[in-house]
């Protein structure tokens, strides 16, 4: 750190303007939208994780794909579709697990903030050779 008051006055000053825009960008809670617009999911604390569900359908339909033959007839709606993301070790990165309900199939997940109201999802299979993921865009 510089001798000069003035420069140091300056540092800490920028410093703190930048900490809170760090801090609110680490966070994804919040209501997002696919970039297809036919669903919205809800990111939010389960636990010492976060956790999506999904909170409105352009088009509501049941878990038609599920594995479970006894989920197949339920509504999407309320589904738990991001689950268990924790830290990374990144700020702004979480991984976790995502269910794909157009396959009916669970993946491992990756989740990145990439701003303020932009969050990068990704589903991976054979240990992350193979991924597949879009970018939501925050409702609220």
């Amino acid at each position: 750190m510089t001798d000069h008051p003035i420069a140091r006055t300056a540092l800490i000053m920028a410093l703190m303007f930048l900490m809170p825009a760090a801090a609110a960008a680490a966070d994804a809670s919040g209501i997002w939208q696919r970039p297809s617009g036919t669903s919205r999911i809800e990111i939010s604390k389960c636990g010492s994780a976060l956790c999506g569900t999904l909170v409105w359908l352009k088009a509501p339909r049941a878990d038609t794909k599920n594995p479970d033959p006894a989920k197949r007839s339920r509504s999407l709606l309320g589904t738990r579709t991001v689950m268990g993301m924790t830290p990374a070790g990144e700020p702004g990165v979480w991984t976790g697990r995502v269910y794909n309900a157009e396959d009916g199939k669970t993946y491992k997940g990756r989740m990145v903030l990439e701003g303020p109201d932009r969050l990068s999802l990704k589903g991976c299979v054979l240990g992350g050779l193979i991924c597949r993921g879009e970018t939501w865009n925050r409702v609220r």
